[in-house]
């Protein structure tokens, strides 16, 4: 179990409370289709992911991205047991959609830069980019449970 100093609690909460799923999911989803494309063999039935262009514009993507943004919703309200909170999509992503966990990762990474791209270093300063990346890490860590 992981433990959360009360500036890290606040420096989470705080920002998932200005995070606009909307926008940074399907961001976030673009950019890991983009930067690593071997993850797109996970997205066949999505249709053109043959560029850059085609891959922001699909609208697959972008809903998928806000699913997935919504998805760590969960996360924040249980800030003290991700753990379980995810078991469930754990299994799925291990046991019926063979994602490889490192994928996880990649992802969280993409979400961080488009974090700090929408609000800056006044808004994502260093102390909130720790902690919102620990919280990453944990929920990574939470969905390739499943995989250990």
């Amino acid at each position: 179990m992981v433990e959360w100093t009360d500036a890290e609690r606040s420096a989470i909460v705080g920002l998932w409370g200005k995070v606009n799923v909307e926008e940074i999911g399907p961001q976030a989803l673009a950019r890991l289709l983009i930067v690593s494309p071997w993850t797109q063999r996970h997205f066949s039935s999505f249709g053109n992911l043959s560029s850059p262009a085609a891959i922001m514009g699909n609208p697959k993507v972008a809903a998928h991205g806000k699913v997935v943004m919504h998805g760590l919703d969960r996360a924040v309200a249980n800030l003290d047991d991700i753990k379980n909170a995810y078991r469930e999509l754990s299994i799925m992503h291990s046991e019926k959609l063979h994602v490889d966990p490192d994928n996880f990762r990649l992802l969280g990474d993409c979400i961080t830069v488009c974090l700090a791209m929408k609000f800056g270093p006044s808004g994502f300063n260093a102390d909130v980019q720790e902690a919102f990346q620990k919280f990453l890490s944990v929920v990574v860590s939470a969905l390739g449970r499943q995989y250990h």
